[in-house]
């Protein structure tokens, strides 16, 4: 009998302890963004195959623990055959400021190494970009995003993180 008793106090203590959490107790992360590049007429400068554009790209953590610190950033395509390289994550993220324990912003500094050649000759660009992110306990997200130190994209509520870069 007093198994019995144990045995439902199990049970119904298990069954109480597995609540579920609500979704506002979930914290939303929004860390990725699309960086596009074209010229001013509008050509796609990631399409290796096209005159003029970059046909190879490198991406060093500027913040990384050793000067050489590879950080992988893809190179996707869209349907209507844009290239674009999609950042998820990678570099190290240092604060920045933080307003309270709870409201804090951190930034991640990539060197963005982009090769082409132009009339026969190698020509290498150097390039940073600087991903801040707003962090809170409900939200971690790109904030801004800036290009050779000027700032190229801010967070617009409900809108895809898109960066596009004109050369």
């Amino acid at each position: 009998m007093k198994n019995i008793v144990f045995g439902i106090l199990v049970v119904l203590f298990a069954l109480i302890s597995c609540k579920r959490d609500d979704e506002d107790s979930l914290q939303k992360i929004d860390q990725i963004f699309d960086l596009y590049m074209k010229n001013s007429a509008g050509q796609d400068l990631l399409n290796g195959k096209k005159a003029g554009s970059f046909s190879s790209y490198a991406v060093n953590d500027i913040f990384g623990d050793t000067d050489n610190s590879p950080v992988s950033i893809p190179l996707k395509m869209t349907s209507d055959s844009v290239f674009y390289m999609e950042y998820i994550a990678g570099a190290k993220r240092v604060i920045l400021d933080s307003i309270s324990p709870s409201d804090r912003t951190y930034r991640s500094r990539l060197a963005l190494s982009l090769r082409r050649t132009v009339n026969n000759v190698a020509d290498t660009v150097n390039d940073v970009v600087e991903i801040q992110y707003h962090w809170t306990p409900t939200v971690f997200e790109v904030s801004k995003v800036y290009y050779n130190g000027t700032l190229r994209f801010t967070k617009q509520p409900g809108m895809p993180n898109v960066v596009t870069i004109v050369k």
